[in-house]
């Protein structure tokens, strides 16, 4: 699919655009600090999208002003008594200082517990509590990603989790490529479960027009209210959207 890159500046706010090989144009303003972008056919000017992006001024302002609002977690430094989440589940985090290689395990129903050397740095214990979310967030999308793939009748060549700054997902249609945020390890089942259709749809309809939106409802009715609460939860410290 051809596709076209630009940047405008309406109102003194950038705006990203996608050019690609659609009917409609559409517009969105994702969290956490209410970025534009704007996917339209190809050919369409940029005065007509500036046109479209001001009749709908009053809609921006307002979701730019929600996600100002919008609640952030400030950073961890991997000490005993902070709280960290499980898939949506808060947890408090107990440091066990040990002989041993460092390790990460549930205590019961309330309680992470991370097992570190006399000394450890706050990179090692961050580091140790990130591969273990990894494992964990693998754990539950492997299932996800067989049963829905064989409900949708398709198939991604490659499927991965990675640490990323702009979304919570990503698909490249061509090459099948599916990418997890690390993140999601922290946010509840539902809204991965959401994720996981959401990129495998992409593997049959790219854009996120009509024909996507009417995909993702007949698969997973309630994907929409899902989408609302992963943007409504709070963001980490860096900056993540979707």
């Amino acid at each position: 699919m051809s596709t076209e890159h630009a940047v405008l500046t309406v109102r003194g706010l950038r705006v990203d655009i996608k050019r690609k090989d659609i009917s409609n144009l559409h517009l969105g303003v994702y969290p956490p600090d209410g970025r534009i972008r704007v996917s339209a056919p190809l050919g369409v000017s940029d005065e007509a999208v500036r046109l479209a992006i001001i009749a709908k001024w009053p809609w921006i302002r307002r979701q730019r002003e929600r996600f100002a609002g919008q609640q952030r977690l400030t950073p961890r430094d991997f000490v005993s008594g902070e709280s960290h989440y499980l898939f949506g589940q808060r947890y408090r985090l107990r440091v066990n200082v040990a002989d041993g290689p460092p390790a990460v395990r549930l205590v019961g129903k309330s309680t992470i517990e991370l097992q570190v050397r006399h000394g450890a740095t706050l990179t090692l214990r961050q580091s140790v509590m990130e591969k273990w979310y990894r494992d964990r967030l693998r754990d539950v999308l492997q299932p996800l990603m067989d049963d829905w793939q064989r409900e949708l009748g398709v198939t991604a060549d490659f499927w991965g989790i990675k640490r990323m700054k702009t979304k919570w997902g990503s698909c490249n249609p061509e090459t099948r490529r599916i990418w997890f945020n690390s993140e999601l390890a922290k946010k509840p089942l539902g809204c991965l479960q959401m994720l996981v259709v959401h990129e495998l749809v992409h593997l049959v309809v790219p854009s996120h027009g009509e024909d996507f939106a009417e995909k993702m409802s007949q698969a997973l009715p309630d994907w929409q209210s899902q989408r609302a609460i992963l943007n409504s939860l709070p963001l980490a410290h860096d900056s993540w959207d979707y």
